[in-house]
């Protein structure tokens, strides 16, 4: 390969030119215009605080085709409280029963539990997270195909808590909006009170 200077062509994402030296791989790194498929990329971190719902309503679903969401810290005010997802259609909030889900929770005390549903009003983030002091809640989530108006929107799930009884249990599992929409926000809300966390969604260089 001959040398070409990184300032002699128009560099881009999916298309680095040249022989680069790395102080240009970190310029272009900091201009988002250097080529690395898989990494993590902030969209936004929102911090709750006593409220009832989080929406992220610019989630970039043209860029990406995997969005990457934690959840860390999440205290509720109500006892037994579940955090859910709901999805927004070309702005549009889904709040139908449209929903599909199979999610296996362990305790540590040995019991096993299924929560599954064909037509939910919602996609699971956490469930019945206790009240008392550190009884909070953690997750991460993966989300498919968002931005993809001729495909379903799938959510694989991994969350862990302190139930109610302050037993620790764990969940994993994943979800789908079985209908082919442009999916452009994600809401987060509890199914009762309020909750307090900080949340992150991540945007995943896939093309």
């Amino acid at each position: 390969m001959s040398y070409i200077p990184k300032d002699a062509v128009t560099q881009a994402f999916k298309s680095n030119k040249g022989v680069l030296t790395p102080n240009q791989i970190i310029e272009l790194d900091n201009e988002n215009k250097f080529t690395k498929y898989g990494q993590l990329e902030l969209i936004q971190t929102q911090t709750a605080s006593s409220d009832s719902a989080l929406n992220f309503t610019s989630i970039d679903e043209s860029t990406y085709n995997v969005h990457f969401m934690t959840i860390n810290n999440i205290d509720v005010s109500s006892d037994n409280a579940d955090m859910n997802f709901r999805l927004y259609e070309n702005g549009v909030l889904e709040t139908a029963s449209v929903y599909q889900f199979a999610y296996q929770q362990v305790f540590a005390d040995g019991f096993v539990n299924d929560s599954k549903s064909t037509g939910q009003t919602f996609l699971r983030a956490n469930s019945s997270i206790g009240n008392d002091t550190n009884e909070t809640g953690q997750s991460y989530h993966y989300f498919y195909n968002l931005g993809d108006s001729t495909k379903y929107s799938f959510q694989t799930a991994h969350y862990l808590q302190l139930f109610s009884t302050a037993t620790m249990f764990v969940g994993f599992g994943s979800g789908v909006l079985p209908q082919t929409s442009t999916v452009d926000g994600i809401q987060l809300f509890a199914n009762s009170g309020t909750f307090s966390g900080t949340v992150s969604l991540y945007g995943i260089r896939s093309y």
